[in-house]
């Protein structure tokens, strides 16, 4: 990165310390976002005000932890920002989560938890994720704290930490999801639908909350999740004995999402090109309707969800090691598989987020233990991010325009010295490369 970037830093960073309203605080933002971005290896407080930041340990921590502002506005000005980088009708809001493995039990919603990117149970906090991102390039716009039993069950430990009142309930991280996709929504950010893995995509009420705000959505799902054919039908069959049946029941049995792709063509896609070459796995496709309507006693005895209202893709993808993964989408009927695929595929430009967000800029090094602390170095986090995006992506079409240039000054080059006649209509041109 160039030596100008900390007063390029400076000008991009207007929006946020005029939404603080504060002079001080209005000098501790930039310093903080600085320090994230800047040389060293750890992104702690102590750390980043030793490395030379104009401002000193107190000031910043009291930045962080204890002074009192409204990190909404803050919020909002980096949906705005998120959205002139990267919105529109072809960019996806991508939701996930992402673990900070911490030892001790006081920091704020630490427990030990199943952390995704570990792979394993671990003492950790866990943040649910919004990712803005279009053509493989994210924007994370909202990092929300999950809270597990052990802390929502003792109010006392919230109190300690600071938790807010009205975030003292028990909620899922599918709720905090759908919380976070309002957010969005509400802010006027653009994009053309919602991405999530099986965590949140296996969740029959995740899924109808989309649909139900008019969302268009690929979502992971697990492959015992019991599916109908697309053209199942409901029936009213008489009973010989008994009472008479209330409701109606589909015409045949639902099946595993894995066992109905099982007898369906797959093909070979390349969804994208990558640094090693294109990216291809085999894919398979077919319209179902999801067992994730009212329950009912089958035919059979069984108790089984009927086929949802909603007709979706089912699909599925194998990849180069034999594992198998499963999906769902209400993208279009006439949708192609590529489209299917790159649709499902442009989730994992997330893990790359979150990714540099702890390697490069210190998500998971703050020290404190507070709720206000740990969400306001997050969003510290989130604005040098979209910072780093913003200059990335200029200095991308920068270097796209420059090749433009240099092309078209060479082949203006070559036309002055190579003078040629001008062709009539009935000259065979000849192919160019």
């Amino acid at each position: 990165m160039d030596r100008n970037w900390p007063a390029d830093l400076e000008r991009w960073l207007t929006p946020f310390t005029a939404a603080l309203r504060h002079k001080t605080r209005a000098r501790m933002c930039p310093a903080y976002v600085a320090g994230l971005i800047g040389p060293g290896d750890r992104k702690s407080i102590q750390p980043m005000a030793a490395r030379g930041s104009g401002v000193s340990y107190d000031q910043l921590h009291h930045f962080i932890g204890s002074s009192v502002w409204d990190a909404a506005p803050l919020e909002a000005a980096l949906l705005v920002e998120a959205d002139k980088l990267v919105g529109g009708d072809d960019a996806w809001l991508i939701i996930d989560d992402t673990a900070l493995p911490k030892k001790g039990r006081n920091s704020v919603g630490v427990a030990p938890q199943y952390a995704s990117a570990l792979g394993k149970t671990a003492n950790c906090q866990s943040l649910v994720s919004a990712t803005l991102a279009s053509h493989e390039v994210p924007v994370m716009v909202g990092l929300r704290l999950f809270l597990p039993e052990t802390w929502t069950n003792d109010p006392k430990r919230m109190a300690r930490a600071g938790v807010p009142k009205d975030r003292r309930m028990p909620l899922t991280k599918l709720e905090i999801a759908i919380q976070e996709i309002d957010r969005v929504i509400a802010s006027g950010a653009r994009f053309g639908g919602v991405l999530a893995d099986a965590g949140y995509g296996s969740s029959g009420p995740f899924r109808q909350a989309l649909s139900e705000r008019g969302l268009k959505w690929a979502v992971g799902l697990s492959r015992r999740q019991n599916v109908y054919p697309a053209d199942v039908t409901l029936i009213f069959p008489v009973a010989k004995t008994g009472k008479r049946r209330k409701y109606h029941i589909p015409d045949r049995p639902a099946v595993f999402a894995e066992t109905m792709l099982a007898k369906q063509k797959w093909q070979k896609i390349t969804w994208r090109l990558g640094t090693k070459g294109p990216l291809v796995c085999h894919f398979a496709a077919c319209r179902v309707r999801l067992a994730d309507g009212h329950k009912h006693r089958m035919r059979d005895g069984r108790v089984q969800a009927v086929p949802g209202e909603e007709e979706v893709w089912l699909v599925g993808e194998r990849r180069s090691t034999g594992e198998q993964k499963y999906y769902v989408s209400n993208l279009p009927g006439n949708a192609t598989i590529k489209m299917l695929a790159a649709a499902i595929k442009a989730r994992w430009v997330c893990e790359q987020a979150h990714q540099q967000l702890k390697e490069e800029l210190g998500l998971d090094h703050f020290e404190g233990r507070s709720w206000a602390g740990l969400h306001r170095h997050a969003l510290m986090t989130m604005i040098a991010y979209a910072f780093l995006q913003s200059r990335r992506l200029k200095a991308a079409g920068r270097k796209k325009k420059n090749r433009r240039t240099t092309a078209t000054a060479q082949h203006a080059s070559h036309q002055a010295s190579h003078p040629r006649s001008v062709r009539t209509a009935s000259t065979t041109a000849m192919p160019t490369l």
